[in-house]
């Protein structure tokens, strides 16, 4: 193999790991952006039972306050009563002490209900809150993961680049800058190998006097299909 070729492919070998770690860093954003949200819809469920329940207390309490309301007002209605001396008025009276009553009979089974509703929501907050305590130390672990995930790739991607630079400084200038557009044109490989005359970066069969170039590794060879620089992968 040209000399040039082996510089080159280690070369590409480290480009494309620095471009590798480069998407891997990339994501770390994005998973801290997922792991947030998830905190974020643990807390407002949490919240709408929370704010479910006090709804539901305060409902309760305006019904509390609603039977206290009509106690009163029968209590009053039956003093009237006892004051009275006409039968007409007597029964009014007596009919009106009858409705407050059953209007506090199903004031009293609407709090029934919202008592009921309230031990559910109770149950479920506990339930809610068990899963969000589950979820905060999930989060923190894959967070404190992804810092050092994060940590590592800065530290892989800064020893890389310096392997990159000291390996780019011997070789020719004018060859560095033609493997460079490929690599950034290609998007994966620069220089690939030459199998049985097909070039395994376009998969086209190369002419045979290319395919010889190759084999004879005397300079440097690029395929007519795809221009990627070849070297003999048999």
């Amino acid at each position: 193999m040209h000399s040039d070729l082996e510089q080159l492919l280690i070369l590409q070998d480290r480009e494309q790991k620095i471009r590798q770690i480069g998407i891997e860093i990339e994501t770390v954003p994005l998973r801290r952006k997922s792991l947030e949200a998830q905190l974020a819809a643990s807390k407002a469920s949490v919240e709408v039972l929370k704010q479910r329940a006090r709804q539901v207390e305060m409902d309760r309490k305006k019904l509390e306050l609603d039977v206290g309301t009509r106690t009163e007002t029968i209590s009053r209605l039956k003093t009237q009563q006892y004051q009275t001396r006409k039968n007409d008025e007597f029964q009014a009276i007596g009919h009106e002490i009858e409705r407050y009553e059953n209007e506090i009979r199903k004031i009293e089974d609407d709090e029934l209900e919202l008592m009921v509703l309230a031990d559910k929501i109770k149950a479920d907050l506990a339930e809610e809150e068990k899963k969000a305590a589950a979820v905060r130390e999930s989060v923190a672990r894959q967070t404190a993961d992804l810092d050092e995930k994060s940590k590592a790739l800065e530290s892989q991607l800064q020893e890389l680049s310096k392997e990159r630079s000291e390996l780019a400084g011997k070789i020719d200038e004018d060859l560095l800058a033609w493997f460079e557009r490929l690599f950034e044109s290609k998007g994966d490989a620069a220089v690939v190998g030459l199998e049985h005359g097909v070039c395994t970066g376009c998969h086209m069969k190369v002419t045979t006097a290319t395919a010889s170039q190759v084999k004879a590794a005397r300079e440097i060879v690029s395929c007519e299909n795809c221009g990627r620089i070849l070297y003999d992968a048999e």
